[in-house]
């Protein structure tokens, strides 16, 4: 980001209750000016809570708001045609209650997470994240969204239309609200023949509508949101794939990377004997399972796509530590703040799985400093 950006003097202190986290950030932040957003600092505490912010917080804010804010049940967005994993924006989010001012209010929180350096617990198709660049999409970019249409369009380029499409013309049938109606693609697009000649421009216009169908206004209220944080020149730092492991990290852990970033405290070494159980466990575990334990320890399953390398602490960059603590009773504890995870020295390796299974699973809030 660009020099001056949160840096302050002024701080922006958002106060939530973890029972109402998204209509909580949602009046503290839709209120505040431009400005105030791209300048100040950001800071997050949690009602009944005690625990100063020196950025674990923070991160655990983004995580949670955007498992509700980006999540279908809320219906602002919808998962995409071929998975239960990427989401887009819903065209029913248009019957979501002051719907462009969520989306308004989702553009400032990605704005926000990409400023602060956190990241969201939520994975975007490729056309979304070329949205927030106000970058074309082309027909490619569609395989993720639309299998059968990407499919019915790449037959037309790939094929001449002579004598088999004779009937066609630049208007597609389109469904609002529940009738059947016809859209010109273009203007006096219902006289216009599609031909051999013209299939490109054709193919164009229908990518462009099936990017933008029932979603064109929810789009530009998301942009405006996101462009109120972030001026929309710096945005050109980044291509699409940047721009997605920038705001949601990588998805797949990388082991190797993981341990060769790893620091030890208080005797623990790479060679210790609980060590070597730690790395066998993570070995063992599945990805998901994997993602639950770093979110453990750092307050986020995100990964920064430069690695483990680049993981940030409270005071900037800081690498993942396991620091020995406490007696083989205890479970594992962590602290977010410092990416930390206190692990006793356990009596045998199952008794290490057990524990520290049970610490990812019901460890319940963060540790906090």
């Amino acid at each position: 980001a660009s020099a001056g950006y949160a840096k302050g003097p002024g701080k922006i202190e958002l106060e939530l209750r973890r029972s109402h986290v998204l209509e909580d950030a949602y009046s503290g932040l839709i209120s505040r000016s431009s400005k105030q957003l791209k300048r100040n600092k950001f800071l997050v505490k949690f009602a009944g809570e005690e625990g100063l912010d020196y950025g674990g917080l923070s991160r655990e804010f983004f995580f949670l708001i955007s498992r509700q804010l980006f999540n279908p049940y809320y219906g602002l967005f919808e998962y995409s045609a071929n998975d239960c994993y990427t989401v887009q924006v819903s065209p029913m989010s248009a019957f979501v209650d002051h719907a462009n001012e969520w989306f308004r209010f989702s553009g400032r929180i990605l704005g926000l997470c990409i400023l602060h350096q956190c990241l969201l617990d939520a994975f975007f198709t490729r056309p979304f994240y070329k949205t927030l660049l106000q970058e074309h999409c082309t027909l490619s970019d569609l395989e993720s969204l639309d299998e059968q249409f990407h499919s019915s369009m790449t037959w037309m380029m790939e094929n001449d239309i002579t004598g088999v499409m004779d009937d066609l013309t630049f208007t597609v049938d389109e469904e609002v609200f529940g009738q059947l109606t016809t859209r010109e693609l273009k203007p006096g697009g219902d006289a216009v023949q599609v031909t051999e000649k013209t299939k490109k421009e054709y193919v164009d216009l229908m990518t462009q509508w099936r990017i933008d169908r029932g979603v064109s206004e929810q789009r530009k209220a998301l942009v405006k949101g996101l462009h109120e944080v972030i001026h929309p020149s710096d945005l050109k730092l980044f291509d699409a794939q940047e721009l997605e492991l920038v705001i949601s990290g990588t998805a797949e852990i990388d082991i190797k990377d993981w341990r060769s970033n790893t620091e030890y405290r208080s005797g623990y070494h790479n060679g210790h004997r609980t060590v070597k159980w730690f790395w066998a466990a993570v070995e063992k575990f599945d990805n998901e399972r994997r993602l639950r334990l770093l979110q453990f320890v750092t307050g986020t399953s995100g990964i920064p796509y430069e690695g483990f390398a680049a993981l940030r602490g409270s005071s900037g960059p800081r690498k993942f530590c396991i620091d020995r603590w406490g007696s083989p009773n205890d479970l594992p504890r962590a602290h977010t703040c410092f990416n930390r995870l206190d692990l006793p020295s356990y009596r045998s390796f199952d008794q290490l799985v057990e524990k520290l299974t049970i610490a990812i699973e019901f460890g319940g809030g963060f540790g906090m400093e």
